[in-house]
């Protein structure tokens, strides 16, 4: 029979045994087994994209062949024809305005211009013609007359693009022969690379650099006027200054 000496000897032995071989099964693997390499993300790289211009900046397909490029989008011609209306107006309060609108390139932004207005108008048109036989500013003819009396009353002259200066001069000559109280003028798009006149606009809805643009009105051999925006004409269609006068 053992010693209890012994037992304990024995159980401490056997207990030192299992806690090596537990080590020994966590720590190291099994020489049969062989562990997969980690997995290699594949992290994919985002190709760089230029940004893109919003739509409304982008020639419609229709026009990419005749048009380079969309100068003023119909969002912006819209609010600052508001702000425009807005600044008349107020200058123009409690009196009795008489339009007059220059033909044939203002007839989209006179519209647009004019359904602002709360206050009381009348409305006139002034034909000047340059363009059919390349004519000098000298050799402008007026193809038609005003109908209405502006005596003594203010008149606001609408024009669509200030360029040269030379074909506001001679109308503005013309209207202040008829004496109203006052003349201030507006205009959609004016350049100032080009003036060589001394005439100034009242209200500009937007100065922009010496290119052809048509379009909201602005035309090239009576082309394009029905446009929404303002885009600017390739040279190969024809591009080059917008008014020979004006």
């Amino acid at each position: 029979m053992e010693k209890p000496d012994q037992f304990r000897e024995l159980f401490r032995m056997q207990k030192a045994l299992n806690e090596r071989s537990r080590t020994r099964n966590t720590s190291e693997p099994s020489r049969d087994f062989h562990p997969m390499p980690p997995a290699k993300r594949t992290i994919r790289k985002r190709a760089t994209r230029s940004p893109r211009r919003p739509l409304l900046w982008l020639v419609p397909a229709r026009w990419r062949n005749e048009l380079s490029r969309v100068l003023i989008p119909q969002p912006r011609i819209a609010a600052r024809v508001r702000q425009l209306a807005r600044q008349i107006e107020s200058d123009f309060a409690g009196r009795d305005l008489v339009i007059v609108s220059l033909l044939n390139g203002t007839v989209l932004f006179l519209a647009d211009l004019i359904r602002h207005f709360s206050l009381p108008l009348r409305l006139d048109f002034i034909g000047v013609s340059s363009y059919a036989a390349r004519t000098t500013s000298d050799e402008l003819v007026f193809t038609k007359e005003l109908r209405l009396d502006v005596r003594g009353r203010d008149v606001l002259l609408v024009d669509d693009i200030l360029d040269t200066g030379r074909t506001l001069k001679r109308v503005l000559e013309k209207l202040r022969r008829l004496r109203p109280r006052r003349v201030k003028v507006c205009v959609l798009l004016e350049k100032r690379a080009r003036r060589v006149e001394k005439v100034r606009a009242d209200y500009v809805g937007f100065a922009i650099p010496d290119l052809f643009v048509v379009g909201y009105g602005l035309d090239f051999a009576e082309r394009y006027r029905n446009l929404p925006f303002v885009g600017v004409l390739r040279p190969q269609r024809g591009g080059g200054r917008n008014r020979d006068v004006r």
